[in-house]
């Protein structure tokens, strides 16, 4: 009755009772299937190319229309399902698992290789009395990337090197959709020698000639629910073998339904974007820390779905695909490159890959993803550094430019392009092997979106696309029907003033930053992308709204920047444009707090990334540190953690340690740092990190002159603090610095807590 009342409000049109419910399950199985996805994908497994097993008593209720979902073509319902389990314990036979660490290259251990694998082979034998060698798992990856694939060898003879590897290229490029990098060599991670002892085989399960089902089937332990298309056969110890015959289009749901359907579909294709990305990537920035961005855009370029990645980068994405769409003829295969401010851009590192979608009506829709590269060159190692004054003092700039031509490889042109700029790239090698995974992920994509097509037709996918967008559109304009005015004011820790006006009329919103200071003489510029980003995540959270984040929720708003540092002049020479790199991590993180204080939503958070680089002319490593969110009228802030702008990962210490020349002595909260209230705000974090050897170390930080405040009455959160062990003793560090650093000095960085909220006064009681 609910569901009802909130369907008529928005007009749409209600189904009757079946029709409601059976759209509630399909939702349902949808959800269920985005799960499957994320985790068949994570391992490196395409969910489509094996077969669904459905035990237990619900489990097959769903099956047929979830393999629907996931494209699987065929359904084993075992005859016992409901007793799967129990059955598999009866019927398992012992292993003994012998694994042994390797971590090098298939070069270095070529000369060990057979002795080292018998040597683990008698060992698994050994330990399963009357047992003998079943198998071989071998966990291989490209030198430099954190996930690796696993291939099977059977039998008891020692795989040889050179099949493993013809076997490893093969799933690599079947997986990934490109050849694995022949400038990186193949590592070995981990071998596995798998004894099994002999139990008696059971004769093999033979089946029926398939018949057509519709509806229920019930057997001993479950029921199963077929749709039209399906053929059943019938196994000789009570199993049933579903197969689609290929031949049914999804049904095409409407109303409130169909949009749900579809944006769960839009979610998971751009988290799949966003997995294959994290597999396939070399760098730590992109593995690690998931420092990256994807989205599907309308034919148009308005964002229009995300996967829950970077709010800075994601706002920005629209802005970015239709500046370089301008004057461009889009052609089917076509991917373009671009990290330029003026195009949409937020700072160097983070460089875009956009692809079109091409059907019938010619570009449909666009997938865009946004990825830090750790280095691209710049003054200091890590490409953000913290004396910048130009934006070609940043890094290699690149403006928009077919890294892809029509299914034609470009990347040659682009790697000239970071050798031969005036401050070039530190790790070419590793910057194509992002983009090569960019464009993987991208392609992914465009074939999940072609796919979607052949589902359900152009048209519907187009009228889910835009119902995303009218949706956003609607609820915003309703918020608007309140009519108010709100402002706020502040400044950097460098006394730049920020300042915002909004203004709700007539169902528009004037978002207004004048009295904000001109272009800034530092890199504390924003770009105009990195301000709409800041603007939609605010109003995302004024909202309230069970959305993505949506350029729909912005058509009714007016944002004024011009002429401030919040959306400078980008002159076509590199070093005439401002410096950005710290207006998109820190000055973004200002925006928001300002807005959020505006609008009366919360007290202040941290307000900073806290980004912290280090590297010299072999690598460059770059993390951004959590702190304390601001507390609100009803919760405490949480502490630890990254807030607004920034959503990424940090390095795992043994990840840290194992890649880079340092050591981690200290990771912990910084207790008593947020605001005391009657809420009261999160604690921010404490890092320190010896260095075991010379390198250039980068400050991009801010709340460390102006505390995070308080709302209602609640206190201020700590500032943020960081110093140098130099020479026997602490010494104090501005927040924003690029300085050279010896062989063990250390760093220790403490991050700023959220502002409390509500006045801790006691009240009295009579």
């Amino acid at each position: 009755d609910e569901l009802k009342q909130v369907m008529t409000s928005e007009g749409d049109q209600v189904p009757d009772a079946r029709s409601l419910l059976l759209g509630l399950r399909a939702i349902a199985v949808e959800r269920m299937a985005e799960a499957v996805r994320a985790i068949s994908l994570g391992e490196g497994f395409e969910p489509s190319d094996y077969t669904l097993v459905a035990f237990g008593g619900a489990g097959p209720q769903h099956a047929c229309e979830l393999a629907e979902s996931l494209g699987v073509q065929r359904v084993l319902v075992p005859g016992d399902a409901g007793l799967l389990s129990a059955w598999g314990l009866h019927r398992s036979r012992r292993e003994g698992v012998v694994e042994e660490q390797v971590l090098a290259t298939m070069a270095e251990v070529a000369d060990d290789w057979v002795t080292n694998l018998m040597a683990l082979a008698e060992e698994a034998v050994a330990s399963v009395p009357g047992g003998e060698l079943a198998r071989w798992l071998i966990e291989m990856r490209v030198q430099g990337q954190s996930s690796s694939l696993e291939i099977e060898s059977e039998g008891q003879e020692i795989p040889m090197l050179r099949d493993l590897l013809v076997s490893f290229q093969q799933r690599y490029q079947d997986l990934f959709g490109y050849p694995c990098s022949q400038e990186h060599a193949v590592e070995v991670v981990m071998v596995r020698a798998i004894a099994s002892e002999e139990i008696e085989e059971r004769e093999k399960e033979s089946f029926s000639q398939p018949v057509a089902v519709e509806g229920l089937l019930k057997s001993d332990f479950c029921t199963i629910l077929a749709n039209p298309g399906w053929q059943s056969q019938t196994g000789s110890r009570g199993s049933l073998l579903l197969e689609t015959t290929n031949q049914q289009k999804e049904q095409a749901w409407d109303g409130v339904v169909g949009e749900e359907l579809m944006r769960a579909r839009f979610e998971s294709l751009a988290e799949g974007m966003g997995e294959l990305l994290r597999r396939t990537a070399l760098s730590t920035n992109v593995k690690e820390r998931l420092d990256f961005s994807c989205a599907l855009l309308d034919g148009a370029g308005r964002l229009l779905i995300n996967a829950p990645h970077i709010p800075v980068h994601l706002g920005a994405l629209g802005v970015c695909v239709r500046r370089i769409s301008e004057g461009r003829q889009w052609r089917k295969g076509d991917v373009v490159v671009v990290n330029h401010p003026g195009y949409g851009g937020s700072h160097l590192p983070d460089v875009t890959v956009v692809s079109p979608v091409f059907g019938a009506q010619g570009v449909i829709a666009f997938v865009a993803n946004r990825a830090h590269h750790s280095e691209i060159g710049g003054k200091a190692p890590g490409s953000m550094p913290g004396d910048a004054i130009s934006l070609e003092e940043e890094g290699v700039v690149i403006s928009p430019r077919l890294l892809v031509d029509a299914g034609q490889e470009c990347f040659k042109e682009v790697e000239m392009l970071l050798r031969q700029a005036r401050y070039p790239s530190r790790a070419v090698a590793e910057n194509l092997a992002d983009l090569r995974a960019q464009v993987a992920a991208n392609r992914s994509g465009v074939l999940a979106m072609e796919q979607l097509v052949t589902l359900f037709g152009e048209e519907k996918v187009l009228s889910g696309m835009e119902s995303l967008f009218q949706r956003a559109e609607s609820l915003m304009a309703f918020r608007l029907q309140e009519k108010g005015e709100w402002s706020a004011n502040d400044a950097l820790d460098d006394g730049t003033p920020v300042r915002v006006k909004l203004r709700s009329s007539r169902g528009w919103l004037e978002i207004d930053f004048g009295g904000s200071a001109a272009a800034h003489p530092g890199n504390l510029n924003a770009t105009e992308g990195v301000t709409r980003s800041a603007v939609l995540y605010a109003l995302r959270l004024w909202l309230d709204e069970d959305l993505p984040l949506n350029e729909g929720l912005l058509s009714r708003v007016q944002i004024h920047a011009q002429g401030t540092f919040l959306q400078p002049e980008f002159p076509s020479n590199a070093a005439d444009c401002p410096a950005v790199v710290g207006g998109n991590v820190e000055t973004s993180q200002r925006v928001v707090e300002l807005i959020l204080r505006a609008l009366e939503i919360s007290a202040e958070s941290q307000g900073t990334m806290n980004n912290f680089l280090f590297g010299n002319e072999r690598f460059g490593y770059y993390e951004t540190i959590g702190g304390g969110s601001g507390a609100t009228d009803c919760s405490d802030g949480a502490s630890g953690v990254h807030v607004h702008m920034t959503n990424t990962a940090i390095t795992d210490p043994e990840v840290l340690e194992y890649r880079f020349p340092v050591r981690l002595h200290q990771f912990a909260l910084r207790q008593g740092s947020g605001g005391a209230g009657q809420f009261t705000g999160g604690d921010g974090l404490i890092r320190e990190v010896e260095f075991l050897e010379k390198m250039t170390v980068t400050l991009l930080t801010q709340r460390r002159e102006r505390p995070p405040r308080g709302s209602s009455g609640g206190g201020v959160g700590a500032v943020g603090e960081q110093s140098l062990w130099r020479d026997g003793h602490w010494i104090s560090l501005p927040g924003m610095q690029t300085f050279d650093v010896s062989v063990r000095e250390k760093i220790l960085l403490k991050t700023p807590g959220g502002g409390g909220y509500g006045d801790l006064t006691p009240i009295s009681v009579h």
